[in-house]
């Protein structure tokens, strides 16, 4: 069975998503024959890397204070506690993450896409060290077990594994995804934003006896 997730390494909440996933799979009954695909999805494609602070650029974005944004990121920081991840306020910028999708679907070549996006993750919200800058996403990207000189080849080509973003993205507005976390199970049944593991398991049981008696 497949299950399609699409996210952004710059969405929190796609943070907590992917882990309350992880453990809905991990209570379900069939995991080890359940297949996970990564897709990408840009939360804001046209940024341009920079030092504007993430709480600032997301307030003006949406039209909230500063205040109302730092109470978002507590509430994400408290949800991302409560399953053990570890989650800073206050450090991250705004930034364009093209190129951690391209570097996430060459890790996808060498079998190592889920390992690399959890330390891009982890990096962005546990360090709060800035995945917009090259060096640090090389040290992530190898840090994975991708080669060094790989990564950099890819990041010096603008278009390499850039069509495979493309068409994650493409795929995602087909779907109706208007955000992320999206899962899609089987291509037939969907589950947006930050469900519960539980509702996870609920939904990857209900698809394994769709299937199953299909």
């Amino acid at each position: 069975m497949r299950v399609e997730m699409w996210t952004d390494v710059a969405c929190p909440w796609c943070y907590v998503g992917r882990e309350h996933f992880a453990k809905g799979l991990a209570a379900f009954q069939h995991r080890d024959q359940v297949e996970v695909v990564h897709r990408s999805f840009e939360l804001n494609p046209r940024a341009e890397n920079g030092t504007v602070p993430i709480i600032d650029a997301v307030a003006a974005q949406y039209g909230r204070t500063r205040e109302q944004q730092i109470a978002r990121e507590e509430q994400a920081a408290a949800m991302a506690n409560a399953v053990g991840l570890e989650f800073r306020i206050g450090g991250r910028v705004f930034g364009n993450t093209f190129d951690v999708h391209r570097l996430a679907h060459f890790a996808a070549t060498r079998g190592l896409q889920g390992t690399f996006l959890d330390l891009a993750f982890r990096v962005n919200f546990a360090q709060e060290a800035s995945i917009y800058d090259r060096e640090t996403l090389v040290r992530v990207a190898v840090e994975a077990g991708l080669v060094e000189s790989e990564v950099r080849k890819v990041l010096d080509d603008p278009d390499a594994f850039a069509d495979e973003v493309r068409a994650d993205e493409r795929l995602a507005t087909e779907l109706g995804a208007g955000g992320v976390p999206f899962f899609v199970l089987e291509r037939r049944y969907g589950v947006s934003g930050v469900q519960s593991p539980e509702m996870f398991t609920q939904a990857l049981e209900q698809a394994w006896a769709d299937r199953s008696a299909a």
